[in-house]
């Protein structure tokens, strides 16, 4: 059976080239909304953190309609750190919109997930985004798709893949970059004419791949996949199977069965081949079971996720201010939570340590990880991360360590700058070409160089610079990489900082803090341009005397301080510092506290 009434298809593409505005037009032009609605922006980031960053964290689902066809969209995130959704995604669709900035080209997670997609020999539309940019490359970026589909060794299908020239924002779509679309009736056609349509036997035993795991308090784990063969019903006995262990075949029910239609889940009382579906009532359902009829045990293959490269220690708040803002703050809450989210995302590795307040998590970079922490303190958690460590693995007997390819565009004046800090760093230049104005340097650099670099580039840069990276491979150890050259200035005694103190200190280094707020012995309160760590006493108060008064500091100058984000945050800690992180507050203190035990355990390893 083919079902010519549906297609499925996910829009794939590197970080801001506008996914996410095109899905918005698409429903508009399906006519998802009234022509009075207002619906604002960008409308499948859902999520707060989604719109504050203007980035896609989670694979969406949503559908439309065309020629009384439904088309089922998902839209997939762009940053590298979140591929493992785009990885796990594609199993669920039958084609791709491969979307590329008509000024940028193809750029390092454009290469990632068009390889992804070229492996599961999915058929794809490439789509030419922002043609009303004022340096859109209509003619060069067409060519620059070929040469990588070339590179990735494309089948003739792929290689003939057919080019649309669109602009997102204003809705519209053309066969050629010199005529202007009128709107998305040429992208519509094209999905119709090019994308397969489902196709599998109707009639044979039921068989559904889960892509997706969804979480709900009330109904527990719900299931999301394309249903391979076979009808599923409402109230069906199925069986949930593991292809890679079949031993743990069980049995379970179907209470709730939804489709996706548009923004919304519409319940349904039956699906076929083709559809995606979310199912709820199965316990103990992962990504990669394969849910079949009672009468036959059938587990589909599932794509082997990425592993992580990066991990992190999540344990208890044990400073002196633990308990006064979170609302979460135990070993239990911590936990649950954590393997809660290990559970919907499969680049995320949750693991118990010897001590029983903390616990290693791993993930794909620092922005997986620090999305995860900033959810974790807006739902009212109040608990410590160490710094990234990056994890190693052995290749024929090598020990061996992750390498990004960073990709740089800077003005041609900051290059000699930018060479300097990647040789620093163990980089590798593998490529280097002008582009305009610009220059375009690609690097291996190991992943832990690249720790605390974004903040540096952006400086050495003017704010100029645009840096991407991507995963590459492992390669033998690089050596020591020295991570800062920067101390830390350190509070001496718990207390509420003054201005008297602060002026005192501030000679030091920056300072990271402001006048009255709370510090404790051991908190790190500025940063040390000497490289080492200096105990500064930031709470002290000028005195009364017969001539002055202690209010007469009220005119001292303080430097405006350094507040940092999460990831400033990451990038600046040491491996003997923490970040204290509640719902209120992001604090960085030492691993020990007390200055007397610090300098002890200093001069031990010494």
């Amino acid at each position: 059976m083919i079902r010519n009434d549906l297609r499925n298809l996910a829009i794939i593409a590197h970080v801001d080239h506008g996914k996410t505005t095109l899905v918005d037009e698409m429903l508009k032009f399906g006519g998802l909304f009234r022509d009075n609605q207002d619906i604002g922006e960008r409308v499948m980031d859902s999520n707060d953190l989604e719109r504050e960053r203007g980035i896609t964290i989670l694979a969406k689902n949503t559908s439309t309609y065309y020629h009384n066809t439904k088309i089922n969209i998902v839209d997939t995130p762009g940053h590298a750190d979140f591929s493992g959704e785009v990885e796990r995604i594609l199993k669920m669709v039958n084609g791709v919109l491969l979307l590329v900035d008509a000024a940028e080209g193809p750029m390092p997670q454009t290469r990632f997930v068009l390889q992804k997609a070229i492996e599961m020999g999915h058929r794809i539309i490439v789509v030419i985004n922002k043609i009303d940019r004022p340096d859109a490359r209509v003619y060069e970026v067409p060519d620059e798709v070929l040469e990588l589909l070339l590179e990735l060794d494309a089948n003739d299908e792929q290689l003939d893949s057919p080019v649309i020239f669109c602009s997102g924002r204003n809705g519209t779509a053309s066969l050629t970059p010199e005529s202007e679309g009128r709107n998305l009736a040429p992208l519509f056609d094209l999905i119709l004419s090019h994308i397969r349509a489902p196709e599998g036997d109707e009639k044979g035993e039921s068989q559904m791949l889960i892509s997706s795991v969804d979480y709900n308090d009330y109904v527990g784990k719900i299931a999301v996949g394309r249903i391979e063969r076979g009808v599923f019903r409402l109230k069906q006995d199925i069986l949930v199977c593991d292809y890679h262990n079949t031993s743990i075949n069980r049995k379970s029910r179907i209470t709730q069965m939804f489709q996706f239609d548009g923004l919304q889940k519409l319940p349904v009382e039956s699906a076929s081949i083709g559809d995606i579906v979310c199912i709820s009532g199965l316990d103990d359902i992962t990504i990669g079971n394969t849910l079949c009829s009672i009468a036959g045990s059938d587990p589909l293959p599932f794509v082997k996720i990425g592993e992580p490269t990066m991990e992190m220690t999540f344990s208890v708040n044990n400073s002196p201010f633990a308990g006064r803002e979170g609302k979460y703050i135990t070993t239990r809450h911590i936990r649950d939570y954590l393997f809660k989210e290990s559970m919907k995302d499969m680049s995320l590795r949750v693991s118990e340590t010897d001590n029983a307040d903390s616990y290693n998590v791993c993930g794909r970079g620092e922005m997986h990880l620090s999305i995860l922490m900033e959810n974790m303190r807006r739902d009212g958690y109040e608990f410590m991360v160490s710094t990234p460590r990056i994890i190693y693995r052995e290749v024929d007997g090598v020990r061996c360590e992750p390498i990004d390819r960073c990709v740089i565009d800077v003005p041609k004046e900051y290059v000699s700058s930018v060479m300097e800090r990647m040789g620093y760093r163990k980089g590798e230049l593998v490529e280097m070409r002008p582009k305009g104005e610009r220059m375009h340097l690609e690097f291996l650099i190991p992943t832990r160089g690249l720790f605390g670099y974004k903040t540096e580039f952006l400086t050495d840069t003017k704010g100029e610079g645009i840096m991407n990276t991507v995963f590459e491979g492992y390669q033998p150890d690089k050596g020591v990489i020295q991570k800062r050259f920067t101390g830390s200035l350190i509070a001496y005694e718990d207390g509420e900082a003054t201005s008297y103190g602060i002026f005192n200190s501030q000679d030091r280094g920056p300072m990271f803090i402001e006048q009255a707020t709370k510090v404790y012995a051991g908190m790190i309160v500025g940063m040390s341009p000497k490289g080492d760590d200096i105990v500064v006493n930031v709470c002290k108060k000028k005195h009364l005397t017969a001539i002055r008064s202690t209010g007469a500091d009220e005119a001292l100058r303080l430097i405006t301080p350094i507040k940092f984000s999460l990831e400033e945050a990451l990038e600046f800690i040491n491996d003997d510092e923490l970040i204290e992180i509640t719902p209120k507050s992001i604090r960085l203190r030492k691993r020990i506290l007390d200055n007397s035990l610090r300098m002890k355990e200093k001069a031990k390893k010494q």
